[in-house]
C-alpha cells in the first residue's frame, strides 16, 4: 500500500474519532445542563463541529468523487437544518415561558415582542356558541 494512502487513512480515522468524541461531549452537555437555552446550545455548536469532523474523516477514508459529493450534501444539509431546528427551540421556549429571564444578559427578543408593530396574536374565546 502506498504510504500517502495509510496517511489518509489514519488521519481519517483520527478525525472519525475526534468528531464522535466531540459529539459525545455534546450529548453529555444535553443531559447535564440546567435549562433549555444551554442545552440547545450544546445540541449545536459540538453537534455541528463533530459532524464536519466525522464527514471530513470518511471523505479522506473513501476519496472518490461520488462519495465525496454526497458527503457535502450531507454536511450542508445538516449546518443548514441544525441550527435552525435549535432556533426553533429556543424561541419556543421562551414564548411558552420555559427560560429564566433573571439568567439573560440580553433579552432582544422580548422587546420585539412587545413591539407595537407587532401586537400579540388576538386570543380565541373558549366559548362554544
Amino acid at each position: 500500500m502506498n504510504a500517502w494512502l495509510q496517511i489518509l487513512d489514519t488521519a481519517g480515522a483520527v478525525l472519525v474519532l475526534l468528531g464522535a468524541a466531540i459529539c459525545l461531549l455534546g450529548v453529555i452537555g444535553m443531559l447535564r445542563l440546567p435549562d433549555v437555552l444551554s442545552r440547545s446550545h450544546a445540541a449545536t455548536k459540538p453537534q455541528t463541529l463533530g459532524m464536519i469532523l466525522v464527514l471530513a474523516g470518511v471523505a479522506l477514508r473513501l476519496r472518490t468523487g461520488m462519495d465525496l459529493a454526497t458527503l457535502v450534501l450531507i454536511g450542508f444539509f445538516q449546518m443548514l437544518t441544525g441550527p435552525v431546528a435549535s432556533h426553533l427551540v429556543a424561541r419556543s421556549a421562551y414564548r411558552t415561558g420555559q427560560v429564566d429571564h433573571d439568567e439573560l444578559l440580553f433579552d432582544e427578543l422580548d422587546e420585539q415582542l412587545t413591539d407595537e408593530k407587532y401586537p400579540p396574536p388576538a386570543r380565541r374565546s373558549d366559548s362554544k356558541g
